[in-house]
């Protein structure tokens, strides 16, 4: 090889490994910087579950307050809670809360004491309901504070009887902790012209021994006796905008579901959560709770990584460039020698194809006199027939030799070359097939093969008079040409083991000229030669 190809080909090899390097860091520098962005994102979502959590950890403490009041002094539990709430201004120092209220205990079918203390709270008779529930004890509910229409619903209402509330209520007696409750619709709710999920978080008010007459204690087994409980009503939705403020407008979608799992119900939904939402796991005082939280900053996001990959592409790009150029120039001398090459191979084919063609040419002519002269009544009869058959086979080489037409139409040299072989023209009438024009290259190659098959059958096949069928026939399938020969019928089993050298040249001028292919099938006495090429699009 000359000392300049071996240059170029090694600067080629340097071209594609300095593309190879920049790619390579392209993509590492897209990636660092898709995960860093996603990272980003992770801390902003744990900074929100934060605030989330923080919020929830003041609520508790003011319902820890409220409860040492409640513990200090429970006849002033109505006047001194309003006073105290008044003070601390929860709804102001920690906005999220829809108020602080009391559940009093009282046992089954005995309300008197919890309806005589919403008459002192509230200066009228409110009755405790649902009047009947399934529970030995119940705890209704005295007091909601700060005071407003829309809460006083939830006054008189038994807490107990609930079975969502009684599970965390219970939790709470057991431990003495804080508990929250599962996603409920809060009494007040009844009131509210666009209803939102709620939940509660209860801590228990134990009683003090001895208890006074004034007060009811409730007792259950394993758990040390109550009179009261002191709670929380949250509305989901307002809660969440109390908590956040305007970080809600740059959150794409944010889901919080009251537990963890498939199971988890769900309490609060803004927007749509993406693939790829960041979870984060909230304490909600006894319970631990899911939020999923997606910022739907798809450009932002993917937009630097992309615009990184897309400027390293270029400059790989840019890099083989050099290559390419280098490569070009070998390439167009590899190009000509293998052109020369194929030339001398085609040269050296056709001349063999000529003195190949001669010899045909010759058997042909006999068998065809010896056909014209079986079908001839008479001299005169034969010469006719056998002149006008020479011309045909004079005027299809001829048309394709000089040139004279641009396209020359399959079903034309099919018939032509049949009526040759001595095909009667009732047989010829009845050839069928759709019209396909074929140029120059695609005429010959295409007329040399059906010129063997008609050379080969009058020899060995159905048309050497010796018995035997053909069938020819031709469609378009599927953006190819598909041509059939069938012989049936035959003397002999064809044998088709081997190629001659006319079987070789027309399956190369097949594969080359018209890019399609040769099939053969030999079964019993019977022959189908299969031609298949692409329909170039001139087939009408």
């Amino acid at each position: 090889m000359r000392p300049s190809t071996w240059a170029d080909r090694l600067m080629g090899l340097l071209a594609r490994f300095v593309g190879l390097v920049i790619l390579l860091a392209t993509l590492t520098a897209a990636a660092a910087s898709f995960l860093y962005n996603q990272s980003e994102e992770a801390d902003q979502a744990a900074r929100v579950a934060m605030q989330i959590n923080m919020r929830l950890r003041d609520h508790v403490s003011v319902l820890e307050g409220v409860r040492a009041l409640y513990q200090s002094d429970a006849r002033s539990s109505g006047p001194g809670i309003r006073a105290y709430l008044s003070s601390l201004r929860p709804q102001v120092r920690t906005p999220g809360m829809e108020g602080v209220g009391i559940a009093t205990a009282f046992p089954a079918g005995a309300p008197g004491l919890a309806e005589a203390q919403l008459r002192q709270n509230y200066g009228k008779d409110i009755k405790v309901w649902p009047a009947a529930t399934d529970q030995k004890i119940g705890f209704a509910v005295t007091l909601v504070e700060p005071y407003t229409p829309r809460r006083h619903v939830a006054l008189g209402f038994d807490m107990y009887s609930d079975p969502t509330r009684r599970a965390a209520m219970r939790r709470a007696w057991q431990t003495g902790e804080p508990a929250a409750s599962g996603v409920v619709e809060l009494a007040q709710e009844r009131m509210a012209t666009r209803k939102q999920k709620g939940f509660l978080i209860y801590i228990p008010v134990y009683a003090r021994l001895p208890a006074s007459p004034l007060t009811n204690v409730a007792t259950r087994p394993g758990a040390r006796p109550i009179e009261a409980f002191v709670y929380a009503p949250f509305r989901s939705e307002d809660m969440m905008k109390a908590v956040l403020g305007e970080q809600i407008r740059g959150i794409d979608g944010l889901e919080v579901y009251a537990g963890d799992g498939p199971k988890a119900q769900l309490l609060y939904r803004h927007g749509k959560v993406g693939w790829d939402a960041h979870e984060q796991k909230l304490r909600v005082a006894d319970r631990e709770w899911t939020m999923r939280i997606s910022y739907g900053r798809f450009l932002e996001r993917l937009g630097r990584p992309f615009a990184i990959f897309v400027f390293g592409v270029l400059l790989a790009i840019l890099a083989t460039q050099l290559h390419r150029v280098q490569q070009r120039r070998v390439g167009m001398a590899q190009a000509l020698a293998a052109e020369q090459a194929r030339h001398a191979e085609d040269r050296e084919l056709m001349i063999g194809e000529m003195a190949h063609r001669m010899k045909n040419a010759f058997a042909r002519i006999g068998a065809l006199a010896r056909i014209t002269l079986r079908e001839s009544a008479s001299l005169e009869e034969f010469e006719t027939k056998f002149d006008g058959r020479m011309r045909a086979l004079s005027d299809a080489k001829q048309m394709l030799v000089t040139g004279a037409v641009d396209t020359v139409e399959l079903g034309r040299i099919v018939h032509r070359e049949l009526e040759i072989a001595g095909w009667s023209g009732e047989r010829l009438a009845a050839l069928d097939g759709p019209v396909v024009c074929l140029d120059d290259e695609s005429a010959q190659a295409i007329t040399l093969a059906v010129h063997e098959l008609v050379t080969n059958s009058i020899k060995y096949g159905a048309l050497s008079g010796r018995g035997g069928d053909l069938a020819v026939g031709w469609r378009i399938e599927a953006g190819q040409v598909e041509f059939r020969w069938t012989e049936t019928g035959l003397t002999a089993p064809p044998q088709i083991d081997t190629e001659s050298f006319g079987t070789q040249f027309i399956r190369s001028l097949i594969e080359r000229q018209l890019k399609g292919s040769w099939d053969r099938t030999a079964v019993d006495n019977s022959l189908t030669i299969l031609i298949r090429w692409p329909d170039d699009g001139s087939a009408n």
